[in-house]
């Protein structure tokens, strides 16, 4: 009766662990694509929705937190049990990092001047909606526990990769004929460089799905901390 008792205790606390990472990558993945529609648009009111917004992941991210170091000490979980919590845990910290990234991109919408004749600010969206879709897909992996869908997850990040590099050598350009914008160059690349990371960063949950749900990570793994 004990056992059982401690076995649906422990069911109660897994589900609400994973009821709190989804809604945190829910508010996090928001948070990357309003960013981003801020920065295009130029829409501070948008971009500061989003800087608010961190809070709440961030208070997410201290429940989830103290829910999984209780779990362990409480239920002392073993094996694929205890596996699932640690994911829980350092999902929930790669989450925040992408929410912060969301931030700062969020924090350079009014840092772009002449945004109508910048034309490297329109080579961001298709960078951004990999970089979004990867979020998306990656939650999406962790609620099913889809080892298949996070291998692909991964696969992306190298998309990701090409577009930063190629945004790069853009404005750089840019910036050589066109000395005046030079400001506005070095917060794009700023702002490329951190969709770069929540790809990074996504790739990162998406080896502890692999790894949750198979208990062993992705073949030609590589570290994506940082």
């Amino acid at each position: 009766m004990i056992m059982e008792h401690t076995v649906k205790a422990f069911e109660e606390d897994i589900t609400r662990l994973r009821g709190l990472v989804a809604e945190m990558g829910g508010l996090a993945e928001l948070s990357v694509q309003e960013s981003l529609d801020a920065i295009v648009n130029g829409d501070e009111e948008l971009g500061n929705r989003v800087i608010a917004r961190d809070k709440e992941i961030d208070t997410l991210e201290m429940e989830i937190d103290r829910l999984a170091v209780r779990t362990i000490a409480l239920r002392a979980p073993m094996a694929d049990d205890l596996r699932e919590v640690i994911a829980a845990l350092k999902i929930a910290g790669v989450v925040e990092r992408i929410g912060d990234y969301a931030k700062n991109i969020a924090k350079r919408v009014n840092r772009i001047e002449g945004r109508r004749r910048f034309e490297p600010l329109a080579l961001i969206p298709a960078m951004g909606e990999i970089a979004v879709e990867m979020v998306h897909d990656v939650l999406t992996a962790y609620a099913a526990r889809d080892p298949m869908l996070a291998k692909e997850v991964i696969a992306r990040d190298a998309r990701v990769d090409a577009f930063y590099d190629s945004i790069f050598r853009n404005v750089v350009t840019h910036m050589v004929e066109n000395p005046a914008t030079i400001g506005s160059a070095a917060q794009l690349l700023f702002v490329a460089r951190n969709i770069e990371r929540v790809g990074d960063h996504a790739t990162n949950v998406a080896e502890m799905v692999h790894f949750s749900a198979t208990g062993i990570y992705p073949p030609d793994r590589e570290d994506h901390e940082g």
